[in-house]
């Protein structure tokens, strides 16, 4: 999947339906991008807590470490055995909930890409099943699990984010890494679920799904 998604719903909203304990004053960000802040739940202690941490896990190559270069950031979970993962996602403790109403895929050309949104047509919030951590070269960040694209958006793009329903929060929170496994591997949701967003708006515009500029049928921009 692509490294864009949103929110639509105010913080009174996200903290009802996931029933946070001690809410934060946070702004709830309009989009969020690999390296900026994203919106996670998760549990300590038997409270359920919010908290807005950066998307992306530090990432260093071979070569990267060889040039002395910084780390880059990786925010999808594809692989569950990479050396990278491997060690997190068999403990509970990094588990976390990401909420969302919206993510995105690039359409179009090269140079000309826009904007396209995927909801979920009778779940106005959702959440990404994710995994979050406090590391030595970005302090807390968060990352979510991907799986196989359902028909709808397979022609954009052949992953797309793992979604919980309400009544599996608690396993994902709490469960084994065979829980993880078979949520991973599950058949994805059923394409009509789904309800799809094409817009004007191109790629790097900063435009969230709420302000969006529906593209027209017959729209000649291609």
């Amino acid at each position: 999947m692509s490294r864009l998604f949103a929110i639509t719903r105010n913080m009174d909203e996200i903290v009802a339906h996931f029933d946070v304990d001690v809410p934060v004053s946070v702004e709830v960000p309009s989009e969020t991008i690999e390296g900026t802040q994203g919106l996670i739940v998760f549990e300590k202690d038997g409270i359920r807590l919010l908290k807005s941490i950066p998307w992306g896990f530090p990432r260093r190559t071979l070569k990267m470490r060889k040039d002395g270069e910084p780390p880059g950031r990786i925010g999808l979970v594809a692989d569950l055995t990479n050396p990278l993962w491997e060690r997190i996602v068999v403990d509970p403790r990094y588990r976390c909930l990401i909420p969302l109403t919206h993510f995105a895929n690039p359409d179009g050309p090269k140079g000309e890409k826009t904007r396209t949104w995927f909801s979920m047509n009778r779940q106005p919030l959702m959440a990404w099943a994710g995994f979050c951590k406090n590391t030595p070269d970005f302090g807390p960040v968060f990352a979510g699990m991907t799986m196989t694209a359902n028909e709808k958006i397979r022609p954009f793009n052949d992953r797309m984010p793992v979604l919980l329903k309400p009544d599996e929060y608690e396993r994902w929170l709490f469960g084994s890494i065979q829980d993880v496994i078979a949520i991973q591997f599950r058949a994805p949701p059923a394409a009509d679920e789904f309800e799809i967003l094409h817009t004007r708006d191109r790629w790097q515009s900063g435009t969230p799904p709420g302000k969006a500029l529906p593209r027209r049928a017959n729209d000649a921009m291609f």
